[in-house]
């Protein structure tokens, strides 16, 4: 397994690294993730661990706090050789201060993650989502603070716009505390919004992309097709409200392309979808969740191997979108605004 640095870091992480969002499966929005049991979850961190996947990713909310119970028990005896990162933010009970950034609630999220995972300390804790009610210094010297007890290593965010983190990181560095280093984010060949203002943004301030969904919400999985009818079981119907939009054109044209590249690589749809991926500015690990060992087995293929120059451009060429203003504006000034470096 190929080893990246997390952003401008000291700390390096494989270039996948496992969800646990299927882990659990205590509420209806996530039972249409996925249900793993304890036995099954230590099954998949064991697969994971024999090829050098060490880095497993959770959140407080997945299955109401059950995910993280239940990777919590998979690794027992073998937290040494991992790293947990998880994610706080979002409401964690019915308390006008169970949810947000607020100093109050980031503490006791950190505890009662802590207490799940049954660890002294978090790897990198990630805030969920940007809370425009709370302080960014509030925030940031909140989790300075978690950071110098030894309770959490490093500190990212995930789903935050552009302002949001430059904001964050500039605050950070006029008052000397604990810098993002990751930015958990939505990116896959049907939605590469990411790379319009916050690819540059990480590339500037050295922030690593953890990405999330590299499947599209379960669409790049090989299952839909063309002219074919949707799969009876997919997390996709179960949570459509949720899955980031992208019309069946779009889908289809993108599917028909990477299928070319399957044919000539001898690879899965998922396979090459994340072998994309992998090749990008600024990425340093794709997550990559499975209901069961089949499904990890078969993620475990996008590394090892690397997508031709041709192959490259020929998905870059189908997965464009027309960029909003002022992104194709800027790109007519690339001899002084070299951002963003894709097409």
């Amino acid at each position: 397994m190929e080893y990246r640095q997390l952003g401008r870091s000291g700390l390096k992480v494989p270039a996948l690294s496992f969800g646990t969002g299927t882990f659990g499966g205590r509420t209806d929005f996530f039972k249409a993730w996925g249900a793993t049991d304890v036995p099954e979850a230590t099954r998949l961190v064991d697969i994971c661990l024999e090829a050098g996947i060490t880095m497993f990713d959770s959140a407080d909310i997945y299955s109401d706090g059950l995910s993280e119970e239940v990777l919590g028990m998979a690794i027992g005896g073998r937290r040494d050789s991992l790293i947990i990162s998880t994610k706080v933010t979002f409401r964690k009970g019915t308390g006008p201060n169970e949810v947000g950034s607020s100093r109050y609630h980031l503490i006791r999220a950190v505890e009662g993650s802590l207490r799940r995972l049954k660890t002294d300390y978090i790897d990198l804790l990630q805030l969920h989502g940007f809370d425009a009610m709370t302080p960014v210094e509030e925030t940031l010297m909140a989790l300075d603070d978690l950071v110098r007890a030894g309770k959490i290593r490093y500190i990212g965010c995930s789903n935050f716009s552009g302002w949001h983190l430059m904001k964050s990181l500039a605050v950070s560095d006029r008052y000397g505390l604990a810098r993002y280093v990751a930015h958990q984010t939505y990116y896959s060949l049907i939605g590469r919004d990411y790379e319009w203002e916050l690819m540059p943004l990480a590339l500037d301030q050295g922030v690593g992309a953890v990405v999330w969904s590299p499947l599209g919400w379960g669409r790049l999985t090989g299952k839909i097709r063309r002219g074919q009818p949707r799969p009876p079981v997919s997390r996709l119907p179960a949570t459509i409200d949720a899955a980031p939009p992208v019309t069946d054109e779009h889908l289809y044209r993108v599917v028909d392309a990477i299928d070319e590249v399957a044919k000539e690589t001898g690879k899965t749809v998922p396979q090459v979808a994340i072998n994309w991926l992998l090749r990008r500015p600024t990425v340093s690990t794709v997550i990559v969740g499975a209901r069961n060992e089949e499904q990890l087995r078969q993620n475990l293929g996008a590394v090892g191997w690397s997508l031709t120059t041709e192959q490259v451009e020929g998905l870059d060429a189908a997965s464009e979108v027309t960029l909003p203003y002022p992104y194709w504006h800027q790109r007519g000034f690339a001899e002084r605004n070299p951002f963003p470096t894709l097409t």
